[in-house]
């Protein structure tokens, strides 16, 4: 079983709960620009901890408990010495010779496993992964002499409660930095004062909203164990799974997905900022299609999560939706050596597509699919990705695998623009803009912004007493992409009837056809006239008078239909903004 993923997306609350309910077993590594640790799970229970701080021990553990005396510990690391390479760990010859009980020993541990993920709550952003072919308990874990009789598995749910209690009162009383025993006093003074660094940490980034609002603001205060080399990771994955292929082709291979890589490091790969927030999850058991897809969706920016058990699924797709984030399901092609039918398959998609509505699944298929691809487009499937084969395509298998990773890295870049979903979470993001501002420019390049979503072409004309002069514009003298203009300058009279006017007198949005007389002679003589000769007009206005009005069309393109009533919304309550901040500042005089 593979389970990998973003902490920024799944919070590491969530994946413990995850994994103590479906009782794993294995390795979670947990990697952030900190450092990296482990925490180790057999049937769902702990039972090892390595924290990112080596000198973090269970020694200076016992003595901060007061569990040992210092003298104790000195002692015990002596007769560690003397033992040579023979030497038994730490917390066997503290029990050995007496100077801990068993009990001791166990609360020890259990306290060194709440640090680890006390500390890992600190971190906003990094990744997960549970390798189940890693079971690896160091040796204070599990050696105990043979008369204790007794292996330590501890409840992995009872101990993340206890660590949620710990961190909600250290980070109420300000004493968050004395977990960690060596971040020195210069580094936790900076925390405890909330020093520059990270952003600050809220329970809704954590997974713990029934928790008070967190304000303290966590530093980086750990350097990093070891530099990240990507082409290495690469190198290992593609050694390990695509032994059969020659050299020269894996060499292919790793140089394809260090560039791909090397193009997210350098923050090349800022497609997401264009569409919709994506959560990408890929459900496969083929490690180096799942390893080439997850730095594929890295480099687009977006949120990418893989496992090969059916179970994990709905708990992130749920957190997905839960974060305003867009699921998008990846699943890789039927293998035949399952007994489960064409059939079943099909009906586990339909059954994800109606209970989660807004699900975008994509279904990768080999050659021999031909006919399941065509029954999983009926069940809602969004798009077949035919994947690279190395049985009946073995010769092209390289190329296979970068022609897909191309074609799947633009999929992802283009095809979510312009969506209904992305539309309503930027609306969401511009409400909680206007809020922060109440300056007239400021509120309507917000509107202006979101107007491009919408069309091709956007302008914010400023209301004068005889004229309109327009100012920033979208779309109108190079593509929208390139951002707005600078102000564009140019005058509409307002001495004549017109739709301007009529808009300008009854404070109503406008859209229909661009035939008015003005608008041919005056706005269209100045940027083109559109392909559609469908317009829109939304006033902005402070103490019930239009100071401003914002343009849509659609440029060169055909026109479409688009939820306008959001953008009218958005002015509205620009409106309201407006007003409050006029009275506000009367009132301050």
């Amino acid at each position: 079983m593979s389970f990998t993923g973003d902490l920024e997306h799944l919070p590491i609350v969530d994946v413990i709960q995850l994994l103590h309910s479906t009782r794993k077993t294995g390795t979670l590594c947990l990697k952030s620009g900190k450092g990296e640790s482990q925490l180790v799970f057999n049937d769902g229970y702990f039972v090892s901890a390595n924290h990112l701080n080596n000198s973090v021990r269970i020694g200076q553990v016992l003595e901060e408990m007061n569990a040992v005396a210092h003298e104790e510990i000195e002692r015990a690391l002596l007769e560690q010495k003397k033992a040579g390479p023979g030497r038994k760990p730490l917390i066997a010859t503290l029990i050995e010779q007496g100077m801990i009980t068993r009990d001791a020993a166990y609360k020890g541990l259990e306290a060194l496993i709440e640090m680890t993920i006390v500390e890992v709550l600190t971190w906003t952003s990094g990744t997960f992964s549970l390798d189940v072919t890693r079971v690896e308990v160091s040796d204070e874990y599990r050696y105990f002499p043979e008369t204790l009789k007794q292996e330590i598995y501890m409840n992995a749910q009872s101990i993340l409660m206890d660590a949620l209690r710990i961190y909600d009162e250290k980070m109420r009383d300000g004493t968050l930095a004395d977990l960690f025993f060596t971040a020195g006093e210069e580094a936790a003074e900076e925390i405890l004062s909330g020093g520059s660094g990270n952003s600050a940490i809220t329970a809704d980034i954590l997974g713990l909203e029934a928790l008070d609002t967190l304000e303290k603001k966590i530093p980086e205060v750990f350097a990093g164990i070891r530099d990240h080399d990507p082409a290495e990771e690469h190198r290992r994955v593609i050694d390990e799974e695509l032994p059969d292929i020659p050299r020269v082709e894996q060499d292919t291979l790793c140089a394809f997905l260090t560039s791909v890589s090397g193009e997210a490091t350098a923050g090349k790969g800022g497609a997401a900022t264009e569409g919709p927030a994506l959560a990408v999850i890929v459900f496969s058991r083929d490690r180096f299609l799942t390893h080439a897809v997850t730095t594929a969706c890295r480099h687009e920016e977006r949120f990418v999560f893989s496992t090969d058990e059916a179970v994990n699924l709905d708990p992130i797709i749920e957190q997905s939706l839960s974060r305003d984030l867009l699921p998008v399901l990846v699943v890789d092609a039927p293998d035949r050596a399952d007994d489960v039918s064409d059939a079943e398959r099909i009906a586990d998609l339909q059954q994800k597509r109606e209970r989660y509505p807004q699900i975008v699944i994509l279904q990768l298929v080999s050659p021999r699919d031909y006919e399941f691809s065509l029954h999983t487009l009926h069940a809602g499937v969004r798009a077949v990705f035919p994947r690279p084969d190395r049985e009946d395509r073995k010769a092209t298998f390289p190329g296979d695998t970068i022609t897909f990773l191309t074609a799947f890295r633009s999929y992802l870049r283009i095809s979510f623009l312009g969506t209904e979903q992305h539309v309503t979470n930027q609306f969401r993001e511009r409400m909680r803009e206007l809020d922060t501002l109440d300056e007239a420019p400021e509120l309507v390049f917000v509107l202006l912004r979101f107007a491009s979503l919408l069309f091709e072409r956007s302008i914010t004309f400023v209301v004068g007493k005889t004229e309109l002069i327009a100012e920033k514009g979208i779309g109108v003298k190079a593509d929208k992409s390139a951002g707005p203009s600078p102000p564009l300058m140019f005058r509409i009279p307002l001495g004549q009837p017109s739709v301007f006017r009529d808009v300008i007198a009854n404070g109503s949005l406008y859209h229909g056809r661009a035939n008015d007389e003005i608008v041919q002679k005056h706005l269209f003589a100045e940027i083109g006239a559109p392909f559609s000769s469908t317009m829109y007009l939304v006033p902005i206005k402070s103490l019930g008078r239009v100071i401003a009005l914002i343009y849509g069309d659609f440029g060169s393109k055909a026109g479409s239909a688009v939820q306008i009533e959001l953008l009218d919304i958005l002015a509205r309550h620009a409106n309201l903004l407006l007003d409050n901040a006029f009275y506000r500042k009367g009132f301050e005089k």
